[in-house]
């Protein structure tokens, strides 16, 4: 009879050499590390590409020409290009001062961070003027033109009720507060004839025109006329493109804090941030931002605890001894006896129930109520002085002894 053998079951797989049975080849620490390098790099890559991008060509601040806001003046700006005004939009006062020639117009949008020295150098131009809510500095570039103030009135459209063009065509202004006023509408304290136009039930006036030295200046109350939000209210857009179109070249000033802090009447003085590049702080806020990132990406992460054997299994009692020999040795009998009577203090107060964070002086008198024993007896076995000798520290250990089989749960 033949026997047929079983067929033998077919052979596992080989592993290839360095791959994990049943899993994926390990991926090599150095090319991990290549991986983070690379993005890293393209991280700082794509932060250096932000930082030199061009500025947004919109802002947000008021009475800006390229502010796209309520408050903003794009769209003045833009309609003045439109009608071949060229409009030239700065932030620093030598700027202003040097394109400010004659035959030209200059706006003066912020009177807020202005002093008399700013005023001083921007009223000794040779171009007509175009002021925004100037209140009392309206004297320095005007000395026949004082500053009024209508007290409790609230923005109601009023009537030009004068003889300039200007405000005719713009029909009726919409305004409260500050306004303006003269010795005389017709004529001033220096003999310019003055124009106070859209006048309130106070006297005081929205906008007040006079000439000086053949040059024109225009002191509006409210910035109204100029914003993106109220051009199409009342006559707001007649008003504005016939106050800043006078003239082929504008020039739009809005003054920046920064430039004026350095700025006085003698000139100004340029500091470390006005010569480094304004990108510069946008790009160590990035860098700073990487340097936080990687830090917490590369910094050392605790893991799980991990037990580790130790080599040498020792028993509780073979320490005990070792230690008593070593005190024995060394002639510590206050640490034997500071040791003895932690225990002793430890277990009387653990039968009497009392708490772990119970004091000394607790221990005392439950445990010389429960042995009988009087407090100042207990005193001394518990806290008292460490003896000196070794049979000190034997009747120590004794008089312990018998003192803590005394003490029983009350």
């Amino acid at each position: 009879m033949t026997t047929t053998a079983p067929p033998a079951p077919p052979a596992a797989p080989e592993t290839p050499e360095g791959v994990r049975p049943g899993g994926r080849p390990p991926v090599s620490r150095r090319r991990r590390i290549m991986r983070r390098v690379v993005g890293g790099l393209v991280l700082l890559a794509l932060l250096a590409l932000t930082a030199v991008l061009p500025e947004p060509r919109t802002s947000t601040d008021p009475l800006a020409p390229d502010s796209t806001t309520a408050h903003g003046s794009r769209a003045v700006a833009q309609i003045l290009g439109r009608q071949g005004v060229q409009v030239t939009h700065v932030e620093r006062l030598t700027e202003a001062v040097a394109l400010a020639t004659a035959g030209s117009t200059l706006l003066v949008t912020d009177h807020a961070l202005l002093y008399e020295e700013h005023v001083e150098r921007l009223a000794s131009t040779a171009a007509d003027l175009v002021l925004i809510e100037p209140d009392y500095l309206v004297s320095h570039y005007a000395p026949n033109v004082w500053s009024e103030y209508s007290w409790g009135a609230s923005p109601a459209p009023t009537a030009p009720q004068c003889s300039d063009a200007d405000a005719n065509a713009a029909g009726t202004l919409t305004w409260a507060g500050g306004g303006f006023s003269a010795a005389d509408p017709g004529d001033g304290p220096l003999g310019e004839a003055v124009t106070l136009c859209f006048v309130d039930e106070e006297g005081a006036a929205g906008l007040a025109v006079t000439e000086i030295d053949g040059r024109r200046i225009t002191a509006l109350a409210t910035r109204e006329p100029l914003t993106n939000g109220a051009l199409v209210e009342d006559g707001n857009a007649a008003l504005a493109l016939r106050l800043l179109g006078r003239n082929a070249q504008l020039v739009w000033y809005t003054p920046d804090a920064r430039d004026l802090r350095d700025v006085d009447a003698g000139g100004s003085s340029a500091g470390l941030g006005d010569l480094v590049p304004g990108w510069v702080g946008f790009v160590a806020i990035q860098l700073l931002v990487l340097v936080v990132v990687v830090a917490l990406w590369r910094g050392r992460r605790l893991g799980r605890l991990v037990a580790e054997p130790l080599p040498v299994v020792v028993q509780s009692a073979e320490v005990t001894r070792g230690r008593g020999r070593l005190y024995r040795r060394s002639r510590a009998y206050g640490h034997a006896a500071a040791a003895l009577r932690a225990a002793t203090a430890s277990r009387c107060a653990q039968r009497l129930g009392l708490p772990r964070s119970a004091g000394a002086q607790a221990v005392l008198d439950e445990v010389s109520y429960a042995s009988g024993r009087s407090r100042d007896e207990v005193a001394l076995l518990l806290y008292g002085p460490p003896p000196t000798s070794d049979a000190g520290l034997t009747h120590l250990a004794r008089e312990l002894d018998r003192l803590e089989s005394e003490v029983h749960r009350p």
